[in-house]
């Protein structure tokens, strides 16, 4: 059970908790960040002084203390080891730590038979994880074969097979043949120098060659018998040591025998050791083998001590296997981009030659990662553009777009378009007339106008007698949508209405059959606009804001609710340029470059915990204009509980910092009258300054709010910093957005922070938010509904996916239906990679 965290500190608010988030950035995807994030002494020391003030057991301050002069060491080995224990006593204290973040192996025991010589011990310092305790979760990569001799089970394999290795493969997936070549190794590691134990350092990983003085097994703390190893060279000695016994272990290690020894080396107060060890033979002084004397892989999902026997198996599958491994990429292709052949590549993965680098194959940036990574990018682009032919050879509505039409549509809007606006509004319109479905994304950055684009695409569907369903994320932004139409429409003729989870039974029936009626022309909604119950009588146009929010399948069931209506999908979330050929790679994409007229810059500064007395100065010089300001609390771990207590400890902070003015809250826990209550106060200027939550990030439109002060800013991704930021400089008045971040902040979030202050544009921070996060946390949200990625990475693999894609583009110009005999291969891989979900092809 968590440890209390102090008796007036909530594991919600626990100073601890600031840790999180640079522990996980530097932890994540088995520490492939590690080496950008630098100063973590000063985050750790913030959270020590922090948790002593607030009352936190002194063991858990003097935890994080011990590792201050750890965490920031040049060795990455022990980095590593001492990040994960910070992580652990988080957990230990009750802070939520999410699943899937490194833990350590209990530590080592402090009895022994024989004390290890070679060096004082510096103190206990717990053992780093082995490569099973950070590993990342085994995965296979989305090419592994299903059928023909690669499919054959492992247990049907020539030779005896380890039963235990057998049973863990099971349990991780690992059942057939290809299964083992398509489990790629996470790392490597380069046995080729062999060091003499006196030049070996405590938490870094080393190869040596020592003579077993004595071996036994004795009894560890709690009764548990384990093993335990001498080893010794003439200059000093270590210890091997094992967590389990038996007489296998014995056997290994007879007395006077010479070894090699691999693992990594960690000072105890028993002398030095290395714990579960690999270990060979020293035959004749040769040193060249499977595990030692090369680069050995290391692979993802297993403990250290599993790695020598899945590392034999692997040999023996690649060895055996690989050379049936059948060739999707044509030839021709291939020797244009000089790819390895997949054969070769899959060898070299696993067994890397000679001229293989070492840095290239750690960062996945070899050869043979490139053809893998090629592979991916290929097929998952060869899938998005057989999508897109797909829905043009599907009928569609051809809407009536004549000019007279066009132009009632773009007169329906209240103000003149941009000029950027108007050429979205001509794609969109052309898009219309043509009798095959509409499939167009609207990319634009925070208030270039995409809910007007929308809205006179709707008019000319609405012209033609059929109805449209604009799908939103949050019900305050469907609210805000309803408004707006309601403002724009209404005088029109058009009716529009609201499809939500809010309101009495009778009133969502009531509603519901307006839309199955035809009544009601303009449907928008929530999640409850794809339930089963909402019908309507002629759906001809859907729009969906906030693209990359909603899944393959959500947008496939609200499509599905007419006759291949048209789809206009729309994002507030400026999207980098990988990301939208990877998840849109079957949409045409008009982007708005422009913003409306009256926008004002808006200045963004970044102040830290010390200067709040400049930020509420500021605060009030607006305050005292006329104006009004945001204040927004994170949502901190994604609980509306927390989410709550933030904004409530907030809102009591600025009232008595503004005593003169009056204070608003507002979070995603009250309900929909209550916030519209509230924002409506708020428009009205009856609140002058509105403490809430992330729930302001989309929807709100208040042109008199020229502050936005985001608190705990370095909790923040980029792109919603931006979309925030959004919410003020929509008027005439010269706004301000003040980012206040904790002390001690990583390098990270004050390159993240620097951005914000130095750009506004959102295209810009969105690369650097992909670059710094990586696609999975720029998203937020796992997508679906195509491959995942294993060995590509959207942030880095820029040229090769423009390769990629323009060569699936190519083929399917030349072939849309892959008949032809060099395209055989390819339409096999494709299914293969897709499984089935291309079934999905009109899909935005």
């Amino acid at each position: 059970m968590p440890s209390s965290p102090g008796p007036h500190v909530t594991n919600a608010s626990h100073p601890f908790l600031p840790l999180l988030g640079p522990l996980r950035y530097a932890c994540q995807r088995d520490f492939a960040q590690l080496a950008t994030v630098k100063q973590l002494r000063a985050v750790v020391e913030a959270a020590a002084s922090a948790g002593e003030r607030a009352g936190v057991p002194a063991k858990w301050v003097a935890a994080l203390r011990a590792e201050l002069p750890q965490v920031d060491l040049p060795s990455q080995e022990a980095r590593k080891a001492s990040l994960v224990r910070l992580l652990q006593v988080l957990r230990e204290v009750g802070v939520p730590v999410p699943a899937g973040l490194p833990v350590p192996l209990p530590p080592s025991p402090s009895s022994a038979p024989e004390k290890a010589a070679g060096g004082s011990p510096r103190g206990p310092i717990r053992r780093k994880p082995s490569d099973g305790d950070h590993r990342s979760e085994a995965r296979l990569l989305s090419i592994a074969p299903r059928e023909g001799p690669l499919s054959r089970p492992l247990s049907e394999l020539k030779g005896r097979m380890n039963p235990r290795l057998l049973a863990a493969l099971e349990k991780k997936g690992v059942r057939r043949v290809g299964d083992v070549l398509f489990l790629l190794p996470r790392t490597y590691e380069d046995r080729r120098q062999l060091k003499k134990i006196r030049d070996l350092v405590p938490g870094e990983r080393g190869v040596t060659v020592a003579v077993v003085r004595s071996a036994g097994e004795t009894l560890a703390r709690g009764r548990r018998r384990m093993f335990r190893a001498v080893l010794g060279d003439e200059t000093g000695s270590i210890a091997a040591t094992y967590f389990q016994a038996g007489p296998w272990l014995k056997g290994r290690f007879p007395v006077g025998k010479r070894l090699i020894v691999s693992g990594e080396l960690r000072a105890t107060p028993t002398g030095r050791e290395m714990a579960h060890p690999e270990v060979e033979p020293l035959e004749d002084d040769e040193v060249s083998s499977l595990h030692f004397g090369r680069v050995v892989p290391i692979y993802p999902g297993f403990e250290r001590h599993e790695q020598r026997s899945y590392r034999q198996l692997a040999a023996r599958v690649v060895e055996g296997y690989a050379h049936l491994l059948e060739e999707p990429l044509p030839e021709d292709l291939r020797r244009r981009h000089g790819l390895l052949g997949l054969p070769e590549a899959i060898r070299r993965i696993h067994f890397p030659s000679d001229a293989d680098a070492l840095e290239d194959l750690e960062q996945h940036a070899s050869d043979a990662h490139q053809r893998l990574a090629y592979d991916e990018l290929f097929f998952l682009q060869l899938g998005m553009q057989l999508r897109r032919v797909g829905v043009k050879t599907e009928p569609g509505i051809a809407f009536e777009v004549s000019p007279a039409r066009l132009a009632r549509a773009r007169a329906v809007l209240p103000f003149q378009l941009t000029r950027a606006q108007d050429r979205v509004v001509a794609q969109v319109a052309a898009d219309m007339g043509r009798p095959d479905p509409m499939h167009r994304l609207i990319q634009g950055d925070v208030g270039s106008g995409k809910t007007a684009v929308a809205f006179a695409a709707a008019m000319l569907a609405m012209q033609d007698g059929y109805q449209v369903a604009l799908m939103a994320p949050t019900e305050i932004l469907a609210e805000q949508h309803l408004k707006n139409a309601e403002r724009i429409l209404g005088s029109h003729g058009i009716t529009a209405g609201l499809i939500s989870a809010s309101g009495t039974a009778k009133e969502k029936r009531e509603r519901r059959a307006a839309v199955a009626s035809g009544k009601t022309r303009l449907a928008i909604g929530t999640h409850a606009l794809i339930e089963g119950d909402t019908e309507f009588e002629a759906l001809g146009l859907v729009i969906i804001d906030e693209q990359h929010r909603f899944g393959v399948i959500q947008r496939h069931a609200l499509m599905s609710k007419g006759l291949r209506p048209d789809v206009l999908v729309m994002t507030a979330t400026p999207i980098p340029r990988t990301l939208a050929m990877t998840l849109y790679g079957d949409l045409e994409v008009s982007v708005i470059d422009e913003l409306p007229p009256g926008r004002t810059p808006i200045q963004t500064r970044v102040f830290s915990e010390r200067q709040r007395a400049r930020v509420y100065e500021l605060i009030v010089a607006e305050l005292r204009s006329g104006h009004q300001a945001y204040v927004v609390y994170p949502l901190v771990e994604e609980s509306e509980k927390v989410d709550l207590a933030d904004a409530t400890r907030g809102v009591e902070q600025v009232s008595r910092a503004f005593p003169d003015h009056r204070v608003g809250l507002l979070h995603g826990r009250m309900t929909a009258a209550e916030k519209d209550a509230v924002m409506a106060e708020f428009r009205d200027g009856k609140i002058h300054v509105l403490v809430c939550t992330t729930v302001v990030e989309v929807g709100v439109d208040v042109p008199n709010a020229s502050v936005m002060v985001i608190e705990h800013a370095e909790r923040f991704g980029l792109s919603q910093l931006h979309q925030l930021r959004g919410r003020v400089g929509r008027g005439a008045a010269k706004s301000h957005c003040l980012l206040v971040s904790a002390q001690g902040r990583s390098e990270e979030a004050v390159e993240r922070l620097s951005v914000m202050e130095k750009s506004s544009d959102g295209f810009v921070i969105a690369e650097k938010d992909l670059e710094l996060r990586g696609p999975g946390e720029f998203l937020g949200t796992r997508q679906s509904g195509m491959p995942e990625l294993a060995v590509a990475n959207l942030a880095r693999d820029v040229a090769l996916l423009d390769l990629a894609q323009g060569e699936a583009r190519a083929v399917v110009i030349a072939d849309p239906k892959l008949e032809l005999p060099a395209h055989r291969g390819l339409r096999k891989a494709l299914e293969d990679r897709w499984e089935g979900r291309l079934a999905l092809a009109r899909v935005g």
